[in-house]
């Protein structure tokens, strides 16, 4: 059998995801990959990440390590990117922490941990890839939020900070559309993924009967759409939050 990559023409350039190891971050990948992008693997778990590249295709993915948290780290991510790949088209920032309390019992160092990776990570990977993109004249860049950004109990912290990723969205879109680039954000909802999974199954339960659908999304959900709006289709959308939750984000859940 052949492998699903075999029929794809060459590279249709580099792509940086976050947090690509595993889960949503491995699905988008996988799917860039599978649209003539070389992408690169952008994780601090360097055992799951170099497995991730391998299994997704030995020669159009990468694994480098990133603690997205780190100005220093993210640097020199985007140093070695430079000096051994093309130019950085697209730019995917799905790393991301919880650190779930309600608010009177949480720490203060969850909430600063929080923060520091969800959203100063993504600044800081997104001032980066800015500078590359905008002398370019032409980028791509999806940031993961969450339908949490609407609020969620429990999570000050990540409500915060993906409100905050929200935020930087809107702001960077106005910041780079004279220059080509295209700054988007997909909120997820309740997705299938290896975090869930974990759940007590009550919990998981109440989670599916808040849902419209009375279903969880799949990673592939949200790689699809990634995918087009990180791909040259998309010239028109930006600074846009796209939920991808089963209508959760409606308000209302169904009958």
């Amino acid at each position: 059998m052949k492998n699903r990559f075999d029929n794809q023409h060459k590279s249709s350039g580099t792509a940086i995801v976050t947090g690509a190891a595993k889960g949503i971050g491995f699905s988008i990948a996988q799917q860039l990959v599978e649209d003539g992008f070389f992408a690169i693997i952008a994780d601090m778990d360097q055992t799951a990440g170099q497995k991730a590249a391998a299994s997704i295709h030995p020669e159009r993915a990468c694994y480098l390590p990133c603690d997205v948290s780190s100005e220093d780290s993210v640097k020199q991510l985007f140093a070695a990117v430079a000096e051994k790949y093309s130019p950085v088209k697209v730019l995917v920032n799905n790393a991301g922490i919880i650190r779930d309390r309600v608010i009177w019992k949480m720490e203060t160092a969850d909430f600063d941990r929080v923060i520091q990776v969800n959203l100063r990570g993504t600044w800081l990977m997104c001032r980066e890839a800015a500078r590359i993109m905008k002398e370019a004249g032409y980028g791509r860049i999806v940031n993961i939020a969450s339908r949490a950004w609407l609020g969620n109990p429990g999570q000050t912290n990540y409500s915060a900070s993906k409100a905050g990723v929200v935020g930087l969205t809107r702001a960077l879109a106005l910041e780079l559309a004279h220059f080509g680039v295209t700054v988007n954000a997909v909120a997820p909802g309740l997705i299938d993924t290896p975090l869930t999974q974990k759940l007590p199954e009550e919990v998981r339960q109440k989670l599916l009967n808040a849902q419209p659908t009375k279903s969880m999304g799949e990673p592939e959900d949200i790689a699809r759409l990634v995918a087009f709006l990180a791909s040259e289709k998309n010239h028109f959308i930006t600074g846009q939050v796209l939920h991808v939750d089963g209508g959760k984000s409606i308000g209302a859940t169904g009958f």
